[in-house]
């Protein structure tokens, strides 16, 4: 495994015509990542992950500065799986201007994390950007647990980058919660709680399966999880192709944000 800390040692070291699958990451790896790269192993010859905290898609300084970073544990992880190349740039590499740390977002598509954590997703885009002109990957491996994070990347890069990605499933714990860099921030219990929300999620998810008008248990769940000392952001159903408001149930989707801890959580099903 090739550990990469500029863009003209990558540029020397990566053949970027060979197929090259691209797992971008801000570290703090979880088996989420790691099926990632397992994802990302089965289908390109070479497995390239990026370790980047981007500053530009925190909205708090210290949601930022709390990030559990553990490049030295990440390292180790990423040795045993077998990856050909890690690229651990620094902020300046990837952002030579702050004109560049923000890419607009329409009107629109200002729902759901976009809403409530302003000028994320504009972060995202922005970092996004930056990497896919650096690492000129064949494909890039994306998880489905920020939903909406992969709506927007695939809109953002379509007809710009000859970059396919692929969206992978969710890994979840024994208690169905999705594994998440956050997790490493909470205790054993605060953790506990949090698989309650995913747990009653999933349940009503199968309802609403079964019978659309279900979806107006939505209501009596979020109230049993405010009941529960559960601080809710959003609670939404929504159709998972174009996140509109109009769904059935066949391309339905439940999105939520909560707190546990003052830590931002999370999940869709």
């Amino acid at each position: 495994m090739r550990i990469i800390k500029s863009i003209n040692k990558l540029n020397k070291e990566v053949d970027f015509k060979a197929n090259i699958g691209f797992v971008p990451t801000m570290g703090a790896l979880h088996k989420g990542h790691l099926s990632l790269i397992d994802s990302c192993k089965k289908k390109c010859s070479k497995t390239l992950i990026s370790i980047f905290v981007n500053p530009s898609q925190f909205n708090k300084k210290n949601d930022y500065n709390k990030y559990p970073s553990n490049i030295s544990r990440d390292i180790k992880i990423l040795k045993k799986k077998g990856v050909d190349f890690v690229f651990i740039p620094k902020v300046s590499h990837i952002y030579k201007n702050k004109n560049k740390m923000r890419i607009k977002i329409i009107k629109k598509d200002k729902i759901l994390c976009a809403k409530f954590r302003k000028g994320h997703f504009e972060g995202v885009l922005a970092v996004m950007n930056q990497l896919l002109q650096i690492v000129k990957a064949k494909f890039v491996f994306l998880g489905e647990k920020d939903y909406q994070q992969v709506h927007l990347i695939k809109k953002f890069i379509k007809n710009k980058f000859n970059t396919k990605i692929i969206s992978c499933k969710t890994i979840r714990d024994n208690n169905s919660l999705p594994y998440s860099s956050r997790n490493f921030l909470l205790k054993k219990k605060d953790l506990l709680k949090a698989s309650i929300v995913s747990l009653k999620i999933k349940r009503l998810y199968k309802l609403i399966k079964k019978k659309l008008t279900n979806k107006n248990k939505l209501k009596f769940v979020k109230k049993e999880l405010v009941k529960n000392g559960i601080n809710v952001e959003y609670f939404e159903i929504r159709n998972k192709y174009n996140f509109s408001k109009k769904f059935n149930k066949k391309n339905f989707k439940i999105f939520i944000a909560f707190y546990m801890n003052n830590v931002r959580l999370i999940d869709n099903f």
